[in-house]
């Protein structure tokens, strides 16, 4: 198969943590792209300060590093692989808080970064309460 085609692959009957994870590259898709496209948006949406320097440039470079998150949240809830999620619940519950939140307290971007790092583990545990439903099969 070409990287196309494994690409737009029809995905076997997932579970509902495993749509809930692509849903969520999803959200992190958009907003990346949103930052990419619009980095003023943290001004306009966030009511963070103006840019005084090269931040306008940073701001793209942190929304492409969303785009990409999003891309392999997408395509890893699509495989149907429980680890992905798994994985994605500590890295939302711990590194994202533990590296955004002192940034924000030192006055960096501290509505957007906030908002990130509250979005993100609520929606970590949204993937780990879905995780615990799991049915055993006989």
């Amino acid at each position: 198969m070409s990287l196309v085609q494994e690409l737009l692959a029809t995905p076997r009957t997932l579970s509902s943590m495993s749509k809930y994870t692509a849903m969520n590259g999803m959200i992190y898709l958009a907003a990346g792209v949103l930052l990419v496209v619009w980095p003023g948006a943290t001004q306009a949406l966030f009511q963070d300060r103006a840019f005084v320097g090269d931040e306008q440039g940073l701001m793209r470079v942190i929304g492409l590093l969303v785009v990409v998150i999003g891309w392999l949240y997408l395509y890893g809830g699509r495989s149907g692989a429980r680890q992905i999620v798994a994985a994605s619940v500590v890295d939302r519950l711990v590194f994202v808080p533990a590296v955004l939140l002192p940034l924000a307290a030192s006055g960096v971007f501290p509505h957007l970064l906030v908002t990130f790092a509250i979005l993100d583990p609520v929606l970590a545990l949204g993937a780990w309460a879905l995780m615990g439903r799991r049915t055993v099969s006989p």
